[in-house]
């Protein structure tokens, strides 16, 4: 009887509890450490937890149940991590700003990329010839660090944005101009992808919404016109290295910036570049002094063309 209350007793002691990880990104979930296999192509759920059974440099040991190979090896920076019970879900709790976070995460998409996996979205049934056929759009300004989601947001609209109700988030306050140019650098506002990256990032800049869009507005826009811009519109089609996007980094905006620029890729396509950056100053140029240098898991990817 005492052997059964000590065993009772170690199982609900904290030390037994398991990690319970929130995925905040649909990030792929690979067979190996080394991300070479996706068997079923499988991907996180935004919004879903995941329980941890191992953690190994920089990735969690997951398990998805449903799939025919349901442990998996996941970047840890796709999760918000929390210690709970296996039987628990983790909750994400409001969050409080008012300062300007340290530093920021500007998220680029190569939209033809996207598009070649996401084919029904709305913004993929374009007509050629929109401005991110050849040039990156918007995918979102994050507040770093990455657990600094939500803030002052009610659990309702928490609801709704997690469970991708994003046409029932309220409308956000922007001027005609910028909600005009929403629409062409970031094609997946047909989506209402703004109102997603608003209340799940913007709410934590220390901004407006009007200012946190313009600013980011204004920073995609001096990375397409930049020679990194210029590089990718002219290597369509063509395969890219890591060390030449981040050459034409160094070109245009100073030394050592190339070290603050990651790309992601997806089924040999580059998907995304992420571009690290401090807090100090508007430029890019100026921001970039402050941004942390970064690995890069891609180290080459096609620039893939428009259409499927």
């Amino acid at each position: 009887m005492k052997k059964l209350i000590l065993i009772t007793l170690l199982l609900l002691s904290p030390l037994f509890a398991q990690k319970v990880v929130l995925a905040t990104e649909s990030c792929e979930a690979y067979n190996n450490m080394k991300h070479s296999k996706n068997t079923g192509n499988q991907s996180l759920k935004v919004g879903e937890s995941y329980t941890v059974s191992d953690e190994k440099k920089g990735q969690y040991y997951i398990n998805i149940s449903g799939i025919s190979i349901p442990n998996r090896w996941v970047d840890k920076e796709c999760f918000q991590a929390s210690t709970a019970t296996k039987t628990l879900i983790s909750k994400t709790p409001t969050t409080t700003v008012s300062n300007k976070p340290k530093n920021s995460l500007l998220a680029l998409s190569w939209q033809n990329a996207f598009c070649q996996t996401h084919q029904k979205k709305r913004e993929c049934q374009r007509a050629r010839g929109a401005y991110t056929d050849t040039r990156f759009s918007l995918h979102g300004l994050w507040p770093q660090p990455r657990e600094n989601l939500y803030c002052d947001v009610s659990k309702k609209d928490k609801e709704f944005d997690k469970r991708g109700g994003w046409n029932k988030l309220q409308k956000l306050d922007l001027t005609p101009a910028t909600r005009k140019e929403l629409l062409r650098i970031m094609p997946a506002s047909a989506s209402n992808l703004q109102k997603h990256e608003w209340i799940k990032h913007g709410t934590c800049s220390g901004m407006s919404a009007q200012k946190y869009y313009a600013h980011a507005i204004e920073l995609t826009k001096q990375v397409n016109q930049s020679k990194v811009g210029q590089f990718f519109t002219q290597n369509i089609g063509k395969s890219v290295t890591l060390q030449q996007v981040r050459f034409k980094m160094n070109e245009s905006f100073g030394k050592e910036s190339g070290k603050k620029l990651e790309l992601r890729c997806r089924n040999g396509l580059i998907a995304e570049i992420w571009i690290h950056l401090g807090n100090e100053g508007e430029s890019l140029q100026t921001l970039l002094k402050g941004g942390k240098d970064v690995n890069s898991r891609c180290k080459q990817g096609k620039i893939d063309r428009v259409g499927f």
